[in-house]
């Protein structure tokens, strides 16, 4: 029976897979240690911090298990927990600086990954799959 090729949806997961755990490898050795999936919090919380509610719905995490991956990062001292100027019973999340330096060498990663994505593709093939891939967000992505 000949190999059966993979479906867009497998791929696309793939694809998504071995560039987040790039993403974490350049971190980490940029002398950050954290894990994959500390990537929830990362790649979503600004310089204006954030609720624990809304990280855990852009990340379409349940607050609990949200709430774990922010204990394990201010333990390793990344982030911290300060009143929302907003609303006395709520909790803002923010980078300390040595979070601000990891959002930054994550930066700096994705621009190297991007890079070689048109090194791959060539700039035209690179901007075509963002084309698309923005095409496909906006007519499959949330309704919402």
């Amino acid at each position: 029976m000949p190999a059966q090729e993979p479906n867009t949806i497998a791929m696309l997961g793939q694809a998504y897979s071995l560039l987040g755990f790039r993403i974490v490898e350049g971190v980490v050795g940029a002398g950050y240690p954290q894990k994959p999936r500390h990537s929830a919090v990362f790649a979503q919380i600004g310089h204006e911090g954030v609720r624990l509610s809304d990280l855990a719905r852009g990340a379409n995490m349940t607050p609990q298990s949200m709430l774990e991956l922010v204990d394990e990062l201010e333990e390793l001292g990344y982030l911290r927990r300060e009143p929302d100027p907003t609303d006395r019973r709520a909790k803002l999340i923010r980078l300390t600086p040595l979070g601000e330096r990891t959002v930054d060498a994550g930066r700096a990663t994705v621009s190297g990954i991007e890079q070689t994505i048109t090194q791959v593709l060539g700039a035209e093939g690179h901007a075509e799959l963002r084309r698309l891939l923005g095409l496909l967000l906006t007519e499959v992505g949330d309704p919402a």
